[in-house]
């Protein structure tokens, strides 16, 4: 993938931050419900992504039949939407299903300070690894990630959770997330790497 294509998706991928943001603002009850629509509103346009001609089988039946501007609006938003698609995920679930079923977990079981931290980081620490590792990344491991990458996760990640939860987790949140994004636990990353920062800093605040 290009640095062009790299950066669109990061910033789709910053969208993220709308959950801890509404979390912040709005509460437990409130982000609970927007990630859950989100969930569901995903799951439901999933087909429409992942099987050809699913689209227009479905217009067809239902005998709706979209003006040619809509149609050509719609191809080029594909086709900005497959330049962002990793390989991978063209044949699987998409990412996004991954982000906010994560993100319902970590926002109902744990508290506000750690379900902020650990959407926060997988989402922010997720992009500035694959920017800096993209650009910058020198010295780089057999799966791709390189030193540099991960190393931004982790400052990222002492920023971000060191207010939030103190140095001792900041420093051991910031390594577990480290860790999932740098070997891509399954299922996905964008599903691992939350539920890699929430459980650790969880179990540290039962110390």
């Amino acid at each position: 993938m290009s640095m062009k294509s790299e950066l669109k998706r990061k910033a789709l991928h910053l969208s993220g931050l709308t959950v801890p943001l509404i979390y912040l603002l709005l509460g437990q009850n409130a982000t609970l419900i927007f990630v859950g629509t989100a969930f569901a509103v995903f799951v439901a346009l999933e087909p429409f992504r992942v099987i050809e001609g699913w689209r227009e089988e479905v217009l067809r039946r239902l005998n709706i039949y979209a003006p040619s501007e809509f149609a050509e609006h719609v191809e080029r938003l594909e086709r900005h939407i497959d330049e962002i698609t990793r390989p991978h995920e063209r044949e699987r679930v998409a990412a996004h299903i991954y982000f906010a079923a994560a993100s319902f977990i970590v926002v109902y079981f744990f508290p506000m300070g750690i379900a902020v931290g650990a959407i926060a980081l997988a989402t922010l620490g997720d992009s500035l690894a694959a920017i800096i590792g993209k650009s910058y990344g020198r010295h780089r491991f057999s799966n791709g990630k390189s030193v540099e990458g991960s190393l931004a996760y982790f400052l990222t990640g002492l920023a971000i959770l060191l207010p939030l939860v103190g140095p001792v987790g900041a420093l051991i949140g910031s390594l577990a997330g480290t860790i999932a994004e740098f070997y891509n636990l399954p299922p996905d990353d964008n599903f691992s790497n939350q539920l890699a920062v929430g459980l650790t800093l969880y179990l540290l605040s039962l110390l």
